[in-house]
């Protein structure tokens, strides 16, 4: 810190731009500022690596102690930069907040530690934003190994340093904007009316949740949002699409596209079916795991693409193949349902089958406990397996044959 630049050295120069943004930043609000300096309190040799203190803690009106311990420090030790950054993710308050980091250094680090893997684990852990390290005078050699530790700023004269300290405040206070454009299947912004999740790339953490939104001249609604973190963007469509590792510069408007094309899906009976309500389970073509559940006779949207429905009828309705188009909806109809009440006079063990072509197959297990029963069904052929709790042996098996017509009722006496 002792090199020379035009003016003076490095340090007093350095003492001097700091003053003077610290001057400027007396009337911003919102705003708490700590010092933390290495290599000051101990002499080189011998080398001390935990040579890193707390000089000012944070808290509000401090810039004025600030200011006077600036001056007073002398660069006298080594270089434990990994340490101090360790030791800076206790110096902030524990309260919620947005954590920024300042690195200025004219070195690298002596104290064998790993700058990286400290500055990447806490902000993984949501301590800091990717810090900012602004670099006096380093050879370009050293300079690629403070770019994964944060974003690097090249400082070789008092000039740059200047500019450096600004557009590093500027960034760490202001927010940027930002817009999303949910495409459809011709590569226009015509998506829209669904949440968005913007994650932090390093935590995981949500930090923002908006519904997109077209505005009233018709564009996608332009967002102001935090430029420091690298993000993830979440649009929760049926099913989710994303884009990962979204990196914004501060002060420039940055618009993002997504592929979002969705269309309707509506599963109804085809004609008036006034009965509890029955639920589709919807999943992606020839995939296993259930997407969504909607109900017959609601439209959802989803991505455009093919889908296999499960529809809990008794017996259930699987179709597959469904083919959900950009700006459409499809419509899906079955059978109007019938009514069948199954009555005996002795309570007992049994069962409704439907056929296919392997013969019986399995559809509704009877109530035990009940001596009157209404099943709604599917229209076709039925066959109701029955045996009275109090006949003991397999003989006294009742089958019976019913059909179920389309919005009729019928009665099956087991008996």
């Amino acid at each position: 810190m002792y090199g020379k630049w035009l003016t003076g050295s490095k340090i007093e120069i350095a003492k001097k731009l700091m003053s003077q943004l610290m001057d400027s930043l007396r009337f911003v609000r919102n705003i708490e500022l700590a010092l933390r300096v290495y290599g000051h309190q101990k002499p080189f040799p011998p080398q001390d690596c935990d040579d890193s203190k707390l000089e000012v803690p944070f808290s509000k009106g401090n810039i004025p102690h600030i200011l006077d311990v600036l001056q007073k420090i002398v660069p006298r030790g080594t270089t434990p930069i990994a340490r101090s950054l360790e030791l800076c993710g206790n110096d902030f308050p524990q309260s919620k907040s947005r954590n920024i980091i300042i690195l200025i250094t004219d070195g690298i680090e002596e104290c064998g530690g790993d700058p990286c893997a400290i500055s990447q684990a806490l902000q993984r852990k949501g301590i800091f934003l990717k810090p900012f390290v602004i670099g006096l005078g380093l050879d370009e050699s050293l300079k690629k190994t403070f770019e994964c530790v944060g974003r690097y700023f090249d400082a070789t004269n008092e000039t740059m340093f200047r500019d450096a300290l600004n557009i590093v405040i500027s960034q760490a206070l202001n927010n940027t904007t930002l817009q999303v454009n949910l495409l459809d299947v011709n590569n226009n912004p015509t998506e829209t009316n669904v949440n968005m999740t913007f994650y932090d790339r390093f935590t995981g953490e949500d930090k923002y949740n908006y519904i997109h939104t077209i505005n009233s001249k018709g564009n996608p609604d332009t967002l102001v949002i935090d430029p420091l973190p690298i993000y993830k963007i979440v649009v929760h469509t049926i099913p989710e699409v994303f884009k990962d590792s979204i990196i914004l510069t501060p002060g420039k408007h940055t618009t993002v596209g997504i592929d979002a094309p969705q269309g309707q899906l509506q599963v109804k009976f085809d004609g008036p079916a006034e009965y509890k309500k029955v639920n589709v389970l919807v999943r992606q073509q020839n995939q296993s795991a259930t997407l969504n559940v909607q109900e017959v006779g609601e439209e959802e949207k989803y991505i455009v693409g093919k889908y296999d429905l499960e529809i809990l009828t008794l017996p259930r309705i699987n179709l597959e193949n469904v083919d959900v188009a950009q700006s459409k909806s499809t419509t899906v109809s079955i059978p109007h349902p019938g009514i069948v009440t199954l009555i005996t006079n002795n309570l007992g063990f049994g069962s409704i089958y439907g056929y296919d072509r392997n013969g019986l197959r399995w559809v509704y297990n009877l109530n035990e406990n009940s001596a009157k029963e209404t099943v709604i069904l599917q229209p076709g052929k039925y066959k109701v397996v029955f045996r009275p709790k109090n006949s003991r042996e397999s003989i006294y098996t009742i089958e019976k044959e019913f059909s179920v017509v389309s919005g009729e009722s019928s009665i099956v006496v087991l008996n």
